[in-house]
C-alpha cells in the first residue's frame, strides 16, 4: 500500500477519513510484526490467543527540549532514589506518620525494620524505576516539564514500549511523511533494563544462579516481560518466573542466607508483582517477601527502594531544603531535580495539613488526592476529592494521603486502538516516562543510565488509569 498526501499538516490527515481507516488497518498488522502483542483478558495465561497492545494510530507531538531535559535528570533521581534507601533515618521520619494509619506501608516498613536489625547482607543494588511526567503550556508561552511520580517497582512495559518507535514510523511512512517518521527516536528500554540485571547477576558472582521474575497469577503483559527475558539470554542468563506462593513453598535459605526456589540458586529477585495490597493473597505472601528480603539475593527492589517511592516520601522531598540533604553542594542538580516539582502538600495533622484540606476542599479541580499505591486507578480527583476528604478531614485517616497540583498538561487530537473498540477521534492527554537503571556495590556505583522512555496516551475524559486497566495506550513522542 502506498499512500500521499497533498498536505502532510497533522489536522489534515486526522480528517481524512478515507487516509485514516487504511492506516488503521496498516496499524493492525504492523504491531504484530514487531511483536508488538499482548494476552487477552478473557484468557490472561494464554500465549495462543493474543492482540496488538493498545496504541495511539499516530506519535503525539512534544516539545524536543522538555524530552532532553527529563531524559538527562533522570541518572539524578536514580541517585536520588539510591541515596534515600541508604538514609534510614530519613525514611523513619518521612514515613512516620503514614505507617500509623495506612496497614500496607506499615507492614512494608516492619519488614525494612526487620532487614536493618539483621543487618543488609548484600552490597549489591539494583534499581530499575520510571520517572512520569507531563508538560503543560505556561501563560508566558514556555513549556514546564512536571513529574507525576516516580515508579520504583515493578516500572512495567520497558519490552513493548521498545517496539513502538517502528511501529509509528511505518504508519507515517505509509501516510507520506517521511519526514515526521524521521523524529521518532530509538527507543533501547528493554536493552537498558536487562543490561542493569545482567550487570548485577554479573556481581552476584555464580554462573549456575538464575533471575527469578517475581509475577502475579494473571500475565496479560506477560509479553513486555518475556522481552526483557529473551535479552538476558544473550549474556547466557537464565530466568525462572515464580510467584508468592510458589517461593513460601519450595523457597528455602541456606547457611550463608543464598536464596534456593525449586533447588536453583537465585542471584536476582526481579519483583513485577507486590506493590498493591491485594498481592498479598495470604500470610505466605508476607513470609516470602521476609524470605527474600533477608535473602543474598540481589532485590529489584530491595524493601528500602521500596518505601523510597511512596508518595510520602515525594511530597517530603519537595520541601525546602530537602532535596540539598541528598545533593551537598550540588547546587546544580538540585536544581534540575526541583524544576520537575509540581505543587505538593502534606495532610498532616497541624496547621499545615489543616491549610492543605480548606486549600482542597475548596478547589478540588485544581489538584489530585494520593494514597500510598502505585498502579493507575488509585488516584483521587475533582469532587470526589471533597467526598473522600470531607469524612477524614479531622482525623488521622488523612495522613494516609498526600495533594498534588493537578498538572494541565497540552492536549492533542489522537485515535486510540483498542481490540473491540470502536473508531473515534479522541480529545487526548499524554504521560511520558523514563527509565532508569543503576546498579551500586558497595559505595561504588557501577552504572546509572537513563536507559529508554515509555509514552502513555488517554482520552481527557478518563481521570487517571493504566495501560492494563483499559484506560491509557501506549504512544511515541514525535520531536519538533
Amino acid at each position: 500500500m502506498s499512500i500521499r498526501m497533498a498536505d502532510g499538516t497533522r489536522n489534515e490527515l486526522l480528517m481524512n477519513t478515507k487516509l485514516i481507516n487504511e492506516l488503521v488497518e496498516v496499524a493492525k498488522y504492523s504491531a504484530p510484526i514487531h511483536g508488538f502483542l499482548v494476552r487477552l483478558k478473557e484468557s490472561p495465561n494464554s500465549s495462543e490467543v493474543v492482540t496488538y497492545a493498545p496504541i495511539t494510530l499516530l506519535s503525539t507531538p512534544m516539545p524536543k527540549a522538555v524530552f532532553l531535559q527529563a531524559m538527562e535528570v533522570q541518572p539524578h533521581y536514580n541517585t536520588l532514589v539510591d541515596k534515600i534507601s541508604q538514609q534510614p533515618d530519613f525514611l523513619q521520619e518521612a514515613l512516620a506518620n503514614t505507617i500509623t494509619v495506612d496497614a500496607f506501608t506499615a507492614r512494608l516498613f516492619k519488614i525494612h525494620q526487620h532487614v536493618l536489625k539483621e543487618g543488609r547482607l548484600q552490597s549489591i543494588v539494583l534499581g530499575l524505576n520510571r520517572s512520569d511526567y507531563m508538560w503543560e503550556q505556561e501563560e508566558n508561552g514556555h513549556t514546564s516539564l512536571k513529574q507525576i511520580e516516580i515508579n520504583t517497582f515493578a516500572a512495567a512495559a520497558g519490552g513493548v514500549a521498545s517496539r513502538m518507535p517502528d511501529v509509528h514510523r511505518h504508519i507515517l511512512k505509509v501516510a507520506g511523511q517521511l519526514e515526521e517518521s524521521q523524529r521518532i527516536i530509538d527507543n533501547n528500554a528493554a536493552v537498558g533494563l536487562a543490561k542493569a540485571v545482567a550487570k548485577a547477576w554479573e556481581l552476584y558472582g555464580s554462573k549456575r544462579a538464575v533471575v527469578m521474575f517475581l509475577v502475579e497469577e494473571n500475565q496479560i503483559n506477560i509479553l513486555d516481560q518475556r522481552i526483557i527475558e529473551n535479552e538476558l539470554w544473550k549474556w547466557n542468563i537464565a530466568s525462572i518466573r515464580k510467584r508468592f506462593e510458589d517461593v513460601f513453598e519450595s523457597g528455602k535459605l541456606d547457611e550463608d542466607k543464598r536464596l534456593f526456589v525449586d533447588c536453583r540458586e537465585v542471584a536476582v529477585v526481579y519483583f513485577r508483582n507486590g506493590y498493591m495490597p491485594q498481592n498479598y493473597k495470604s500470610e505466605k505472601a508476607w513470609e516470602a517477601r521476609l524470605m527474600m528480603e533477608c535473602s543474598l539475593a540481589v532485590k529489584c527492589p530491595d524493601i528500602s527502594t521500596h518505601l523510597a517511592g511512596t508518595k510520602k516520601v515525594q511530597q517530603v522531598l519537595s520541601k525546602p531544603g530537602v532535596l540539598e540533604r541528598f545533593f551537598p553542594n550540588q547546587p546544580q542538580i538540585v536544581e534540575q531535580v526541583r524544576a520537575t516539582f509540581a505543587g505538593l502538600y502534606t495532610l498532616d495533622m497541624g496547621a499545615e495539613g489543616d491549610k492543605t484540606v480548606a486549600m482542597a476542599l475548596a478547589t478540588p479541580d485544581r489538584f489530585v488526592l494520593k494514597p500510598q499505591r502505585e498502579g493507575g486507578g488509585n488516584n483521587i480527583y475533582g469532587q470526589d476529592i471533597r467526598e473522600v476528604l470531607g469524612k477524614v478531614k479531622n482525623s488521622p485517616e488523612r495522613m494516609a494521603y498526600i495533594l498534588m497540583d493537578k498538572i494541565q498538561p497540552v492536549p492533542t487530537q489522537n485515535y486510540l486502538l483498542r481490540r473491540g473498540k470502536p473508531l473515534k477521534l479522541s480529545h487526548c492527554l499524554s504521560e511520558l516516562g523514563f527509565f532508569g537503571a543503576y546498579v551500586r556495590r558497595g559505595k561504588d556505583m557501577v552504572m546509572n543510565d537513563c536507559v529508554g522512555y515509555l509514552m502513555k496516551t488517554k482520552s481527557s475524559e478518563h481521570s487517571d488509569g493504566g495501560i492494563i486497566a483499559g484506560v491509557a495506550v501506549l504512544d511515541n513522542p514525535l520531536l519538533f
